[in-house]
């Protein structure tokens, strides 16, 4: 393939794409995909929750006090809020939430600038009845509100849907695996397991820039044999292999000085994220290192804003959540790691290093 720093084009090998940074920003286009729901649970919870007029009546609420006011689950409730927090419309103290002067004004039946009647013929939106359903029961809706499918879960065990998957998410990864391997100093590792590695984007991003490295996928069929396929069109055969298995099936298998968790952990809810960071504890020998490559909420989940849009397309069609460093922070010391370092890396995505003690 051939391609110029203007847009004409020019030899370029494989290993450059993985390497070099594109000449325009996509952030905009991550962020308008990965927040599509946000605007849609805000409508249900103006519409049909009435959230904020019940809020102003309250000098303040608990999470678990707007749990049992709405018949809500945790899960949900908590990208709710955190929603809210991240759009100025609450504030948040731990899991104490207040309403705003925004959002006294204008979400509040009584006050003159009442905006409730503007949102009220988008109510009946399919998505927004999806959305109430996930709030209600804490359990994803079809994905891609495909009303005769599966949530991600049951869908990925299907070969043709694994395989639009994982090609989606390799696309996605040329660019957010370029900046994570840019960020990551390991230079004393040798050794990488990319666990629920999907296409295996993110392992040849990060063997391509550091030469010393190799690597191993762990994917669960019939994902494996689509990672397969696409470390071949990227020319790393000989670097990166592909163990199937399915990671919470049994423990993770040795010999490796680093686990990668990219992408992972939003996928599934706490005690599913608790255990899987044991696992990797238990497997990486003192000095390990687990690199969690994530959209990450700030340490207070007050933002940032894109973060909690995309938790919220998260909540709708997987068991999981965006989490925040915070919440990571306290898990991981919880397993016997220690968090080196943590920062950003491109479109809204950050790392987490935390080493084994």
């Amino acid at each position: 393939m051939e391609v110029h720093e203007n847009g004409d084009t020019c030899a370029m090998t494989r290993n450059d794409f993985l390497t070099r940074a594109p000449t325009t920003d996509p952030t905009w286009l991550y962020r308008t995909r990965d927040g599509i729901y946000a605007a849609d649970l805000l409508v249900a919870a103006i519409t049909h929750l009435d959230l904020f007029a019940w809020m102003a009546t309250q000098e303040a609420a608990s999470l678990d006090a707007v749990c049992e006011r709405f018949a809500l689950a945790r899960r949900p409730a908590d990208v709710l809020l955190t929603l809210t927090t991240a759009m100025g419309l609450t504030t948040r103290d731990d899991d104490v939430f207040r309403l705003t002067p925004t959002a006294r004004e204008h979400l509040v039946q009584s006050s003159p600038w009442c905006l409730v009647p503007y949102y009220s013929g988008l109510g009946e939106r399919p998505q927004v009845a999806e959305l109430l359903r996930v709030l209600r029961t804490g359990k994803p809706a079809h994905w891609g509100s495909d009303r005769d499918g599966d949530d991600w879960a049951r869908s990925m065990k299907r070969p043709e849907f694994a395989a639009r998957f994982t090609d989606a998410m390799d696309c996605r990864g040329i660019h957010l695996g370029r900046a994570l391997a840019a960020r990551l100093d390991l230079a004393s590792h040798a050794r990488l397991l990319d666990v629920a590695g999907g296409s295996g984007i993110y392992s040849c991003c990060l063997v391509a820039r550091h030469p010393h490295l190799r690597a191993t996928v762990l994917e669960k069929p019939p994902v494996d044999r689509a990672a397969r396929e696409a470390i071949a069109r990227q020319g790393q055969v000989e670097r990166i292999d592909v163990i199937a298995s399915d990671m919470l099936a049994g423990p993770f298998p040795g010999g490796y000085d680093i686990h990668l968790m990219s992408n992972v952990l939003h996928d599934w809810d706490e005690p599913i994220v608790r255990d899987l960071l044991g696992r990797s504890s238990a497997a990486l020998p003192s000095g390990g290192l687990l690199v969690i490559h994530d959209a990450h909420l700030d340490a207070d989940k007050t933002g940032p804003l894109p973060v909690a849009q995309y938790s919220v397309l998260l909540m709708h069609s997987t068991e999981g959540r965006g989490y925040s460093v915070g919440e990571m922070t306290t898990w991981l010391g919880e397993k016997d790691f220690i968090v080196d370092w943590h920062g950003p890396t491109t479109a809204d995505r950050g790392v987490i290093v935390a080493r084994r003690t």
